[in-house]
């Protein structure tokens, strides 16, 4: 549970979309990763509280509707947008992983078609993920193992190099201030990655849903939400304090940060290891995608918010028809990656980060409402506590806020924030369709032909005689 966990959230985002950040802010870059990660951190903890008092399948789905106990109509759209939105941004992350794959493994294989290697690895993880959770876990394992090895490393060497132990070298951090400053292109940047880093960091929460598939999913969740609190910082926000002091944030080197800080440090083969790195992260996106999406639609359909043939499972205790489900998708969004990769593609790329944040949100306001349920009720399930209730949830959810805010005077998020709307308006209409028909499913059925309610509420024997 804990590397799955860790794994969730050291992603090729890490290891290659740390660099965009990075050359638009600076060293600075580092401030844009603390200020994400402390929002992630406190995330986490309510997820931690909530999991460990409410332990369910579906998660933060269900606490969505347990949040607003007394009105079901609230409860019942806000588990619903939750629920989908998760849904959504983790069926986009199989397809992009997937086209991320192939041109990785392109590196070695380069006269095989990006498509048939995308479809190679869509199937080989879905049945990894139809035999067992078990093969899930072990699979997750290994890949998020090989992650934080990897990282555990860099952070080993590049320290040592930085400080000055490294053979033949001088303590050095020049590159924080030499090429324009520490923040060279002022505070605004360092917003904007911020914004950008929201991305990276997804994917810890996690742990929360795999968590009641577990024996003991109380104690699988605290040990790992815990581990993922004191860790996250200083694998993300660690390393890439190392990568800034090791390459100049204005070189071309940055665009692939960690290979150029394993080449500044004269390690060979640099590029060769850290491409075996980033597809070992990216198959793990992949793995965790095709199970996160497959068990959010299980959870659906518990609450009739997907078709409940979905919910079939196998002599395993597999849902094969949900993973089969979202593997659909994912083969979709792979074909318009090559057949419409400017709109319907580029549509999907652009909405799904904002869509992340919104869960975030949905989530924090969650565990405002239902902490303060718990401890009237049942305070004894409060093995694991949110920090400094409610302030520090009221800190989170106005960050979060603030983030997208901050996206519509940004004029590269602008479009993300957009589309990102658009989904949830369109999740938004699918709701309110739904209720429609199923109130005028509910009338119909209690709809009585009057003649006939009349003679029903007569007795039998004058019933029979009329």
């Amino acid at each position: 549970m804990t590397m799955i966990a860790l794994g969730g959230v050291i992603g090729a985002g890490l290891f290659v979309g740390s660099g965009v950040v990075i050359k638009s802010a600076g060293p600075a870059a580092v401030l844009s990763f603390l200020l994400t990660g402390m929002l992630v951190v406190l995330v986490m903890r309510m997820l931690g509280e909530m999991a460990c008092a409410l332990p369910t399948v579906g998660s933060f789905y269900e606490y969505a509707r347990e949040a607003w106990h007394g009105k079901p109509e609230a409860g019942a759209l806000a588990s619903f947008l939750t629920g989908w939105m998760y849904w959504y941004f983790w069926v986009i992350v199989v397809a992009l992983e997937a086209v991320a794959g192939a041109d990785l493994i392109r590196y070695w294989l380069p006269d095989v078609p990006s498509w048939a290697i995308s479809l190679v690895l869509l199937v080989m993880l879905t049945l990894t993920n139809l035999f067992s959770v078990k093969s899930f876990g072990e699979f997750e394992f290994w890949f998020a193992s090989i992650k934080v090895a990897a990282i555990v490393v860099f952070l080993f060497l590049a320290g040592l190099f930085v400080l000055g132990m490294w053979p033949d070298t001088a303590p050095s951090v020049a590159n924080l201030s030499a090429h324009g400053g520490f923040a060279p292109n002022g505070i605004m940047p360092v917003l904007t990655g911020a914004v950008a880093a929201t991305g990276f960091y997804f994917g810890a929460e996690i742990v929360t849903i795999a968590a009641a598939e577990t024996a003991e999913p109380q104690k699988a969740v605290a040990k790992a939400t815990h581990s993922v609190i004191t860790r996250v910082l200083v694998f993300y926000v660690g390393s890439v304090l190392l990568v800034v002091c090791l390459v100049p944030w204005n070189s071309p080197g940055i665009a692939t940060p960690y290979v150029s800080a394993l080449d500044a440090m004269g390690i060979r083969g640099a590029a060769q290891v850290m491409n075996a790195v980033v597809l070992t992260a990216v198959l793990s996106a992949l793995n965790s995608g095709l199970y996160a999406s497959s068990r959010m639609i299980f959870a659906l359909t518990r609450r009739g918010d997907a078709p409940a043939g979905l919910a079939k499972l196998n002599r395993n205790g597999v849902p094969v028809r949900a993973i089969l489900f979202s593997t659909l998708f994912g083969y979709a969004a792979v074909v318009m990656s090559y057949v419409s990769p400017d709109t319907v593609f580029a549509f999907l790329v652009n909405s799904y980060g904002t869509v992340a944040i919104f869960v975030y949100i949905l989530i924090a306001v969650s565990q405002l409402r239902l902490r303060a349920r718990l401890e009237r009720e049942a305070p004894h399930k409060l093995r694991v506590r949110m920090w400094m209730y409610p302030y520090l949830t009221y800190v989170a959810i106005l960050g979060m806020t603030g983030i997208v805010v901050a996206m519509a005077f940004i004029p590269d998020q602008r479009k993300p924030l957009l589309l990102g709307v658009v989904s949830l308006g369109i999740l938004l209409l699918v709701y309110l369709v739904r209720r429609q028909y199923r109130r005028g499913a509910e009338r119909r059925e209690s709809e009585i032909d009057p003649h006939q309610q009349h003679l029903g509420d007569m007795p039998r024997a004058h019933a029979v005689r009329r």
